[in-house]
């Protein structure tokens, strides 16, 4: 594939993917991890990846920017922000593929608590310092833990543009951390950062198509969405890795 079809091809990709992270609050990384790393290889993608979901994460976050909930955002990225640097110091080390069928195995057995009304599986607020601390080092070891992330906070019952705001608002705290960490190791570097950007545009573009299909669904279709894509994002991450 010649380079401007390549621009191309993952601008498309971004903006699809980011649709989706839009409506549902994640599953945009879960997507596109698997095209960047056909598309540019595997040491690559992760950080791009990264820095494309800066983009997407901060958009969501503004476009959401009034209904915020902060108190459990802080909860969550103080345990968060550490963690994501461990993580991200592991990157190179950790066996990704065994810690991608644990959290596939997680979320299916969240999506079941849930539709089996057990408790709700509610989290509660103090329980998102645990959960940071877990998606974090997830999310800076294997790329991505959007789907972790949103477990987190689905279980606080927040209308469907806070939930999603706030989760993007933790998410963005996390790839800022790691992309710290990803320069200082060398991991970025002029073509990723081009990639990354391209993907930026992609996502903000993709993220405010999702907005508008969220404002039409009702509560009951949004956690019904959310939920499905938890499942489907488990069945990629065991199967498809």
């Amino acid at each position: 594939m010649s380079f401007p079809l390549t621009f191309l091809f993952i601008f498309v990709s971004s903006w699809l993917a980011a649709t989706i992270s839009g409506a549902a609050g994640f599953g945009g990384a879960l997507l596109l991890l698997p095209i960047l790393t056909n598309v540019l290889g595997v040491k690559a993608a992760v950080p791009v990846l990264t820095i494309a979901q800066l983009w997407g994460n901060a958009s969501r976050a503004w476009f959401g920017r009034t209904e915020i909930k902060w108190r459990p955002v802080l909860y969550f990225i103080i345990t968060a922000v550490p963690f994501s640097i461990i993580g991200g110091l592991l990157f190179v080390d950790l066996p990704r593929r065994f810690i991608l069928v644990g959290i596939g195995m997680l979320l299916i057995a969240i999506v079941v608590l849930r539709r089996l009304n057990v408790t709700r599986f509610n989290f509660g607020e103090k329980g998102l310092f645990v959960g940071g601390a877990v998606t974090g080092l997830v999310s800076g070891a294997a790329g991505s833990a959007g789907p972790l992330g949103a477990a987190c906070f689905l279980g606080l019952g927040l209308p469907a543009v806070s939930y999603i705001a706030s989760e993007a608002v933790t998410a963005l705290a996390m790839h800022l951390t790691k992309t710290i960490v990803y320069q200082k190791f060398s991991f970025l570097g002029i073509q990723e950062l081009a990639y990354g950007m391209v993907l930026g545009v992609g996502m903000i573009l993709g993220t405010w198509t999702g907005k508008r299909i969220v404002e039409k669904l009702s509560k009951e279709k949004f956690l019904l969405l959310v939920e499905v894509l938890l499942v489907v994002s488990a069945i990629q991450l065991i199967f498809l890795q």
